[in-house]
This record gives C-alpha cells, sequence and structure tokens, in this order.
C-alpha cells in the first residue's frame, strides 16, 4: 500500500523473445506484471530466468533480468533490485533500454551504494544529459555522504510499540492531546487473509493506538467498524473536527487492474462508519490517494498520476470549503518533480510535509518540507539524516514541537516499512550573569530587563547572589538594563548566535553607586602633567560616557586625585587641570557642560581601602585610610603601592534630577 499500485504499461516484447523462452511461462509472468501483481511476477521471471542456461539465451537473460529488477523496485526491495539491474547491465540490455542504467542507480541509491550508483547515474547521463531525475539523483548521492557526516539535531527511534512481524506505516496523530495513532499496517489481525499478489503480504488496514491513564501507548488494534474490508486500506487524515475520516483504498479485482481510490468515513461513538467514495474528478482511469486535510479544513491534498501532472505521480489539492468546493489544482513544479510525490501532511496552512524521489535525496522517498513564502511559492528543503536515509522514508505526523512519528523501510532487506518517533530536542539559549556594585558586592535587589528586535521583552529581579538567567532566541540582537535603587543603571548590548546549538552566554554588570565615588580605572596622562594619554580615551569611552548616556539625569563632579609627594600647592593644580582634561573629553563628545564639573583635590582625600581593594592588595586592610602618616608606617614597596592607590580620577553623582523639571 505503501506506494499505491497503478496500472504498469510493460515494455514491448519481440514475438521471437516470448516463443523462444517458453511463451506459457513468460506469458504468465507478463501477464501478472501487467496488472501489477510484481511480487507474484518477480517469483515468476526468476523461474524463467533460472532456465536459461545456453549461451544463446544470454539477451534473452538481459530482459528478464530487467523485468525482474523492475518487479523488485516497485516493491522496495532495493537490493535485490540493484542485483537483477546489474545482470540486465551484464548481458547488454542497456544496450536496448538505456533506463536499466537509470534504474540501477536508483537502486544502487535506495541501497545506500552511493558510490555505484554515482558512476551508473553519470552512465545513463552519456545518453540523455538534461535528465532531470537523472542529475537530481546525482546531486542526492553527493549530499547524502555530507548529510550523513554532519546529522541533524534530530534523533530518530524505531517505535516496536507499534510494529508487527509485517509492514506498519502512515502514522496520523489525532486528539487534542496527542494520545491516538492510527496506522496502515498489514500486521497477522487484518481482516484480509490472502495475501496480495501485489505485495506478497496481507492487505492493509487501519488499526488505533491509544494511551492509557498513565500517559504509556498500548498495542494498535483494528478499528471497531465496517472501515476494514478485504481491500486495502490506509493512509488517513481527519476533517479539523476529528469527525470525518478520508482514508485510501485499493481494490484487487482480478479481472481488472489495481487501482487506489479515496474514500470518507464518519465516526459514529467508537466506531467508524463503512467507508464512501468521494468523487474528485470524473476520471476513472487515475488513481487517487494518500488524501491529507488542511487544518483548515478548506482544502484536501491528495496524490494522482491523472494527466495535467508534472510527471509521475503528483501532489494536488481539490476545495472543500464553501468558496473553494471543487476547485482542482496541482501544486506545480515547485513540488512536483518527474519523480513521484507522495504522503502529503499539511503542518499548517503554508507548510506542507511530503515525500518524494525526484528531488535530490538520499535514496527512495525522502521527506521535504515545504514553505509558502509571501510570493506564493513553495521553498523546499530536504529533511536530511537522520529522518531521512537511503531507504523510503515517508508518511510523517507532528505532535507537539518537533515530535512525532514516520515510516520507514531502512535496513529491512524485506522492504517491510516501521514505525519510527522522531524528537528534535529545543535549542537551548540563554544569558546569565551578575550584578554587582564597582566593589564586586552583589546586588540582590537589581532589576534586569532584556528587550530583542524580535518583539520580545523580559523582566527579573536579581536573586540574593545578584544572580539572573533569561531564555532567548536564536539570532535575535537585544538591549539589556539593570539598574536598582542607589545605583545607576547599566546597559549591555549584544546578538545571540544563529548556530543551531545550544549556548549561554554570560554578562556581568557592574553597577555605579550614587552615593559613592567611583574610581575611573585606566585613566593615565602624561608623566607630571595633565595631558590625557591615548588609552584612556578607550575607558572613558566604554565607560564614563557610557553611564553619562544611559543615565540622562544625572550630573557628576570628575575629581582627580594626587599622592602626597610635593607641594601641596603644586598637587593641587595639577589635579584640577587633570580633572579639566577629562572634563573637557566628555563635553567634545556630547556631554553638555552643566552635567559635569571639575575639582582637583591634589592630595587633601587619601583613599579608603575597601573590599575589593583590600582582595587585591592583601597588606592593607578594609578601612585602612592612606594618610600620609599611615602611609610612611609601611614598608618602601607597599608605600609605592600606597601612592598608586591614592592617585586616582573619580566621579561622584551630584544630582538625579538634571533636566526632569
Amino acid at each position: 500500500m505503501k506506494k499505491y499500485i497503478y496500472h504498469i504499461i510493460c515494455l514491448a516484447i519481440l514475438a521471437t523473445l516470448c516463443v523462444s523462452c517458453g511463451p506459457a511461462k513468460l506469458s504468465a509472468a507478463e501477464e501478472q506484471y501487467d496488472r501489477g501483481e510484481y511480487y507474484e511476477a518477480a517469483q515468476t521471471y526468476r523461474k524463467v530466468y533460472n532456465k536459461m542456461r545456453k549461451k544463446t539465451d544470454r539477451p534473452k537473460r538481459g530482459y528478464v533480468a530487467y523485468k525482474m529488477g523492475d518487479c523488485y523496485r516497485r516493491l522496495n526491495m532495493s537490493a535485490r533490485a540493484s542485483a537483477a539491474y546489474t545482470n540486465a547491465v551484464r548481458y547488454k540490455y542497456c544496450d536496448t533500454d538505456s533506463m536499466t542504467y537509470l534504474y540501477l542507480a536508483q537502486s544502487q541509491h535506495a541501497d545506500g551504494k552511493y558510490k555505484a550508483a554515482i558512476k551508473s547515474y553519470e552512465l545513463f547521463l552519456e545518453k540523455d544529459s538534461t535528465n532531470r531525475v537523472a542529475l537530481n539523483g546525482l546531486k542526492g548521492c553527493a549530499d547524502a555522504v555530507a548529510w550523513k557526516a554532519n546529522p541533524t539535531r534530530y534523533t530518530v527511534k524505531r517505535a516496536n510499540i507499534f510494529n508487527s512481524r509485517r509492514s506498519d506505516c502512515s502514522p496520523m496523530l489525532q486528539g487534542e492531546a496527542f494520545d491516538q495513532l492510527y496506522i496502515t499496517t498489514s500486521n497477522d489481525k487484518v481482516v484480509g487473509e490472502k495475501k496480495s499478489a501485489i505485495t506478497g503480504a496481507k492487505s492493509f488496514d487501519i488499526f488505533l493506538a491509544k494511551k492509557d491513564e498513565k500517559g504509556v501507548w498500548q498495542k494498535p488494534e483494528p478499528l471497531e467498524g465496517e472501515l476494514n474490508t478485504e481491500a486495502d486500506e490506509g493512509m488517513v487524515s481527519f476533517s479539523p473536527d476529528g469527525s470525518t475520516m478520508y482514508l485510501s483504498r485499493a481494490r484487487h479485482d482480478e479481472d481488472s487492474d489495481a487501482a487506489a481510490e479515496i474514500y470518507t468515513s464518519t465516526r459514529s461513538g467508537a466506531q467508524w462508519s463503512a467507508p464512501t467514495k468521494l468523487e474528485i474528478t470524473a476520471d476513472t482511469l487515475s488513481s487517487f490517494a494518500h488524501p491529507a486535510v488542511s487544518p483548515d479544513g478548506l482544502y484536501l491534498y491528495f496524490v494522482s498520476d491523472m494527466p495535467g501532472g508534472q510527471g509521475g505521480k503528483d501532489i494536488w489539492r481539490v476545495g472543500l470549503g464553501s468558496n473553494t468546493e471543487g476547485t482542482l489544482e496541482n501544486l506545480g513544479d515547485g513540488i512536483n518533480t518527474p519523480g513521484d510525490e507522495m504522503f502529503p501532511y499539511m503542518r499548517s496552512d503554508s507548510t506542507l510535509y511530503f515525500s518524494s524521489d525526484g528531488h535530490p535525496g538520499m535514496g527512495g522517498l525522502d521527506i521535504f518540507v515545504a514553505n509558502l513564502d509571501t510570493l506564493g511559492l513553495w521553498r523546499v528543503e530536504n529533511m536530511k539524516y537522520p529522518i531521512n536515509s537511503s531507504g523510503d522514508d515517508f508518511g510523517i505526523t507532528f505532535a507537539v514541537e518537533e515530535t512525532g512519528y514516520f515510516s520507514s523501510n531502512r535496513n529491512d532487506g524485506r522492504g517491510y516499512d516501521k514505525i519510527y518517533s522522531f524528537e528534535k530536542p529545543s535549542v537551548k539559549v540563554t544569558i546569565s550573569g551578575m550584578v554587582l556594585d564597582k566593589d564586586d558586592e552583589p546586588i540582590p535587589d537589581a532589576i534586569i530587563r532584556i528587550v530583542g528586535n524580535d518583539g520580545s521583552n523580559q523582566k527579573e529581579v536579581a536573586r540574593k547572589d545578584g544572580s539572573f538567567k533569561f531564555s532567548l532566541n536564536r539570532g535575535v540582537r537585544y538591549v539589556m538594563m539593570a539598574g536598582c535603587r542607589g545605583y545607576l543603571n547599566g546597559k549591555q548590548e549584544f546578538e545571540s548566535d544563529t548556530t543551531e546549538a545550544d549556548a549561554d552566554y554570560v554578562v556581568d554588570f557592574v553597577l555605579a553607586s550614587v552615593t559613592k565615588p567611583v574610581i575611573l580605572e585606566n585613566i593615565f596622562y602624561d608623566f607630571d602633567k595633565a595631558t590625557l594619554r591615548p588609552e584612556s580615551e578607550t575607558a572613558l569611552d566604554n565607560e564614563l560616557i557610557a553611564i553619562l548616556n544611559d543615565n540622562p539625569n544625572i550630573t557628576i563632579e570628575l575629581a582627580a586625585h594626587t599622592d602626597f609627594r610635593g607641594r601641596d600647592a603644586y598637587n593641587e593644580d595639577l589635579s584640577q587641570r587633570r580633572a579639566q582634561s577629562v572634563v573637557d573629553y566628555l563635553i567634545a563628545n556630547g556631554i553638555a557642560p552643566d552635567r559635569v564639573k571639575a575639582v582637583g583635590y591634589g592630595e587633601k582625600v587619601p583613599k579608603t581601602i575597601t573590599k575589593k581593594l583590600a582582595s587585591l592588595h592583601p597588606q592593607f586592610k578594609e578601612g585602612d585610610v592612606l594618610t600620609e602618616e599611615f602611609i610612611l608606617t609601611l614598608s618602601e614597596e607597599d608605600q609605592e603601592v600606597a601612592h598608586q592607590i591614592n592617585r586616582r580620577t573619580e566621579f561622584q553623582v551630584m544630582s538625579i534630577t538634571y533636566n526632569l523639571y
């Protein structure tokens, strides 16, 4: 049921070939093939192939090997298909039909034999250099190697609770809590007992798995009601209210070709009604399958090989709403290719997931996501490894965020599909830090705000130790502001990385007190002069000018101090000129003159050792005042350190109401 059955027109068979191979057995294989009974046809072709022992049978073996490979390819048995097509090439059937190289390449591609597939694609492209399917296949092989080497952040696990010894595929989550999972299965409990000549397996039915009261998934059970029959049923979708089911059904009449159609069923309590065929068009020759209702209920997306498509199987949609009912459209070459596009799933009205073997991929069917842009164009992206593999990956369904289920026949030599879970861990981007005062003491009640250009706006109060932490988004520019009563505001700007990986940024705020003098670090003057050295300008730009700009309602006193060496008058004059140099620099860089005042204190205000200074200079203790009398009691080495501490430039907030009234 995975690739719903279409009528296959076989290649023209030379009459002499039919006669020489034994018309009864070969004709039986051809009839089986024409009816789409690929499993039975493959067995018959193999018997015919094994009887060809003569040297003169070599050309005929090439044809039979090709047809056998074609059956295995349609049954998704890529390893067997690859072996059969290799024999077809060996017996030169590729000289008769160059498509042998393409099918061999696709089978090798689906078997994960990328190096061999590239060679086969190249041989085919020598015959048809512009073939889009082959060119995409060639690119897909190269991409697959890179994707496996650099997998996405998705984790994929086989969901064994839903899987049987047969094929289990096309999961569909339902329920507000996503606590129901409908699956398509050919397990031992299906209604149809007879094995399909098409697949060699029993018919497909729809089963339902539910979570128990503890939220644990239970084994799938057959649906109650008249929905499942001897035919193939599966690939379900639901109306937005969950009352109507859309499903695929394939009939298997022995006297007619296999076909697929879309049906609807309605719920009555726990039971589903007998399905009713949905008439999409008057076309009775084409197949219609894989229904997917849009979240708004206005459109039904589906798959068909009807005329008017891009080739192969295409995704179409038909209107269901009162204003759109009956409108039919092909999704166009942005989605559809000359290959097969199947299993649509509308996660939102502008986000479509589907599977394709026509777009560049890892082999077989790959799952793609397509987003509709503002111009009405689809932007298609391969979901890459490990969501995709060299096998068939299809039938995706989502729960919350980036979690859900899909089906795949990866690593299954029989071609059986199994249900897999997937999860993409959320990228955790955070920013944390501390709010401290100039003495490295925590400010526990500080308020930190962070605003992003994505419209986000968060606020937090610093903890007792001054720490804070915010969750962020990737690729966003942020502005942060910290403030607290008795302190000046502090501001930080940064941009989070776009890399899809966890990240924790660290930003600390050091707030200046409104009531205490604040030392300006890294302010240097030429020796015995008042001229600011160039490195001082960087410090002033990054600290003092930033503080004045972030706190536009304050005025400050800019104070310069010297040590006690030298004459008092000279020290006062030097310190005044140095303070004025800083003020002049601030004014030249846009600070209003009436917000800053220069005062030179000379040696008159010796520094009192703070907790921070004591930690930097353990020869002093907190509270020591570096007066001349105190310093003269120290060693020469410690005296020099004391002189350095006393020589400083500070600012003190004088007013916090500038221009407020």
